[in-house]
């Protein structure tokens, strides 16, 4: 269970986005934990925010409940200032935001042919830009001359490497992050401070409300969808948010110190698995 992994962050000023989802707010209730400052953002749902913000009034780093639109260029930079102005720098930020746009998946009857393809480019857009390389450029201006460095912790999804049914766009822009992930590290490593390191974070199949129907059911049993992925996973079961925290600590502080460019698929073996 997440509560089996600590780490002490006291001090360190984090950013995570999309902090109102299930694994967003796991991370962000996780860095709480560990003494960090935290800035959880969100765009339309505060209510899961600020409702940990309650439930964690105790902690010893600053809380702060944030709106931002990571499609709007102007309130990520502003958002960066305002973290800035508010803990006094950015030490870590893991890029939770993202997801599947309406519309965006062919699944049924729908084929790739049927999709609007500005949709298609919407979602790549949402997940790759919105969701990771916006918030790199404007987030990580503001840690270039932090003297012990700092951590970027991307999400990407195990469809960057086995491409799900369905899933166009999502597969191609989850690819774009991990291999954004590496340029960025070296980039920043070779170029500007290397002690800014950038890795990813590449999730399996991991059940929520968006899903509930098609991998769970109300009462959290398997539907149709997590048989068949339970069956393809060597560990036999679906993930849980807790399973991310070991790899997010891992990554956001000293254990990672010589560890840039790299992604941890966590998924049970699924991506390993051939079937056979």
């Amino acid at each position: 269970m997440a509560s089996g992994f600590h780490c002490d962050l006291s001090g360190k000023s984090a950013i995570v986005s999309g902090a109102s989802g299930v694994i967003g707010g796991q991370i962000a209730e996780k860095l709480i934990e560990s003494g960090a400052n935290v800035a959880m953002t969100y765009n339309t749902n505060r209510a899961p925010v600020e409702d940990r913000i309650r439930r964690m009034q105790n902690a010893t780093g600053m809380l702060a409940a944030h709106k931002v639109d990571y499609t709007k260029l102007p309130e990520i930079e502003a958002h960066a200032d305002r973290v800035v102005d508010e803990f006094g720098a950015i030490d870590i930020v893991v890029n939770c935001a993202g997801g599947h746009l309406p519309n965006s998946i062919s699944d049924g009857d729908l084929t790739f042919f049927d999709l609007d393809p500005e949709v298609m480019r919407a979602n790549v857009s949402f997940n790759l830009m919105s969701g990771c390389m916006w918030p790199c450029y404007y987030y990580c201006k503001k840690m270039l001359d932090n003297p012990e460095g700092g951590s970027i912790v991307n999400i990407s999804s195990m469809n960057a490497y086995r491409p799900l049914r369905g899933r166009a766009s999502y597969a191609a822009a989850k690819s774009g992050v991990a291999n954004f992930t590496q340029w960025l590290a070296c980039h920043l490593a070779n170029d500007f401070n290397p002690m800014i390191r950038v890795n990813c974070i590449a999730p399996g199949f991991f059940p929520g409300p968006h899903n509930r129907g098609t991998m769970t059911n109300v009462d959290g049993s398997l539907a149709w969808r997590g048989q068949e992925i339970v069956a393809m996973t060597p560990m036999r079961r679906l993930g849980a948010p807790e399973d991310l925290m070991g790899a997010m600590l891992f990554y956001v502080s000293d254990m990672s110190r010589y560890v840039t460019g790299t992604t941890i698929p966590i998924d049970g073996g699924f991506t390993a698995n051939a079937g056979l």
